[in-house]
C-alpha cells in the first residue's frame, strides 16, 4: 500500500461519508499541510466520548501531517444549532458560552496534540461583521433551499415554529469555513446540509470547496440513542477512571466493535477483524476485548497508572481478584440516625429509587463487600466504609459522613 493509499484508508476509517474522496486525494498529493476545520459549539460544559469520534479523527489528520483548527463557536452558540431539533433550540448567553468555551479548551488537548492544532473562535469574523454584512450573507441562499433540511422540513410539515435567526446558523457555519479556508470539514452525519453550505459559499467566494467528511453519531450505552448527557448514556472523559471503566464494560458485545473502530487508537481494522474471528472461534472471552477498550479509553483521559489502578478495581469487584481497597472512595453525607440500606443504595447512585433498590434487595442482588444481603430496614450511620453492589457491575466504594 502506497503512503497515499495508507493516508487516505486512515482518513476513511470509521467515516459514513468522504465529498469528494477524489479531491481529498488530489489535495492530499499535493504534499502541504490541508487546514481541518471542526466547528463545536459550547452548549454544555463537559465533553463525551461521542464528541471524541470528531477529535480522534482530527488527532488522525494531526499525525499525519496535517493543520487541525479547533473552532470554538462562540458567537454561533448564542443563536442556538436547529439540527435534529424540533423546537426552536434556547440560545445561550455570552457568559454561558465563554464559561463553557473555557472547559472546551481544556479538554480537547486530553486527545489533541496541542502543538498542532490552532485553536479560534467564530466571534473573530462574526463581531466585525455590520447588519449590512450579515444580509448579504443571508442573501445567498433561498429559503427553499432552506427547507430542504430535514428537521426544517418535518417542523414546516408540523407546523412547528421555525424563528428565521435559525436559518442563519447554516450559513454563519458555513462562512466559518469561507474565514478559516478549510481544506476539509469534519462533522456528524446530522451536520451534512451544515458541511455543504461551507463548500457552496466557499466557492462563492472563488476558494477550492472544502472537503466533506462525516463521521457516524456514536451510539451511547444503551446501544440505541445516540450518547447525550440528556439522556444518561454517556461516559464524560473527566470522569473518574474507575467510572469510565465500569461503564465501558457495560457496554454490550456489537456495541463494543463499533467503539474499537471508532474510539481506538491502538487496535487496527485488520487486528479488529482477527478479535471478531477469536471470539467467534472462543479463542477470546469478549469480557476481555472490552477490558482492552477500558484500558485504552481510561489511559487516554487519565494516563496508564490510573487505568491500571482502575482495571484492578475492576477485577477485584466483579472478579473477586484484588484488594478492593484500589477502588475510589465516594463520601456520602448522612444524617445522625444514619441510613437504611435501600436509601443508601439510592444516595450512591447504584438505583434509581428506593423501590427500585428493595426490588433489587429481594431479588438478592445486592451485596456488601461481596456478602449478599437483603434486609432493606439495615441502617448505616457515619463512619461506615465498605464497597456497595447491585448486580454484576454497578459498584461504588462509599465513606459515609455524618452532616
Amino acid at each position: 500500500m502506497s503512503e497515499l493509499e495508507q493516508a487516505l484508508a486512515t482518513i476513511a476509517r470509521g467515516a459514513d461519508e468522504i465529498i469528494k474522496r477524489e479531491d481529498l486525494a488530489e489535495r492530499l498529493k499535493s504534499g502541504r499541510p490541508l487546514r481541518i476545520k471542526a466547528g463545536f459549539d459550547p452548549t454544555a460544559p463537559d465533553l463525551h466520548l461521542g464528541h471524541t469520534v470528531l477529535l480522534n479523527k482530527m488527532r488522525q489528520f494531526q499525525e499525519l501531517g496535517h493543520r487541525v483548527i479547533f473552532l470554538i463557536g462562540d458567537f454561533t452558540g448564542m443563536i442556538g444549532d436547529p439540527t435534529g431539533k424540533n423546537v426552536t433550540r434556547k440560545p445561550l448567553t455570552r457568559e454561558d458560552v465563554l464559561a463553557n468555551a473555557e472547559t472546551y479548551a481544556e479538554q480537547v488537548y486530553k486527545v489533541l496534540d496541542r502543538e498542532k492544532t490552532e485553536l479560534r473562535f467564530n466571534s473573530e469574523w462574526f463581531g466585525q461583521m455590520s447588519a449590512a454584512d450579515m444580509i448579504k450573507l443571508a442573501a445567498q441562499h433561498t429559503v427553499a433551499r432552506m427547507l430542504e433540511r430535514d428537521d426544517f422540513t418535518k417542523r414546516y410539515a408540523a407546523q412547528q415554529p421555525i424563528a428565521i435567526h435559525e436559518f442563519l446558523y447554516p450559513l454563519v457555519q458555513g462562512y466559518d469555513s469561507v474565514a478559516l479556508k478549510a481544506d476539509v470539514e469534519l462533522g456528524g452525519t446530522d451536520q451534512k446540509f451544515n458541511l455543504l453550505m461551507g463548500r457552496a459559499l466557499q466557492e462563492h467566494h472563488g476558494q477550492p470547496p472544502q472537503i466533506v467528511l462525516t463521521m457516524p453519531l456514536l451510539e451511547g450505552l444503551d446501544g440505541v440513542n445516540k450518547m447525550s448527557k440528556s439522556l444518561g448514556n454517556y461516559i464524560g472523559i473527566n470522569e473518574p477512571a474507575i467510572d469510565i471503566v465500569t461503564k465501558t464494560m457495560k457496554i454490550g458485545d456489537e456495541l463494543m466493535w463499533r467503539w474499537f473502530e471508532l474510539l481506538s487508537f491502538e487496535v487496527s481494522l485488520d487486528e479488529l477483524a482477527q478479535m471478531k474471528k477469536d471470539i467467534a472461534s472462543g479463542a477470546l472471552n469478549p469480557r476481555d476485548a472490552k477490558l482492552r477498550l477500558a484500558r485504552e479509553l481510561t489511559a487516554r483521559f487519565h494516563g496508564a497508572a490510573a487505568a491500571e489502578l482502575a482495571i484492578a478495581g475492576w477485577h477485584a469487584v466483579v472478579r473477586g481478584e484484588g484488594d478492593t481497597a484500589l477502588l475510589p472512595q465516594v463520601d456520602i453525607v448522612v444524617p445522625a440516625e444514619g441510613l437504611r440500606l435501600a436509601a443508601l443504595l439510592s444516595a450512591a447512585g447504584l438505583t434509581a429509587s428506593n423501590s427500585e433498590a428493595s426490588r433489587k434487595l429481594k431479588e438478592r442482588a445486592v451485596r456488601i463487600d461481596a456478602e449478599v444481603v437483603e434486609d432493606a430496614q439495615r441502617v448505616f450511620i457515619a463512619g461506615f466504609e465498605g464497597v456497595l453492589q447491585v448486580g454484576k457491575r454497578n459498584f461504588v466504594r462509599v465513606r459515609l459522613i455524618e452532616a
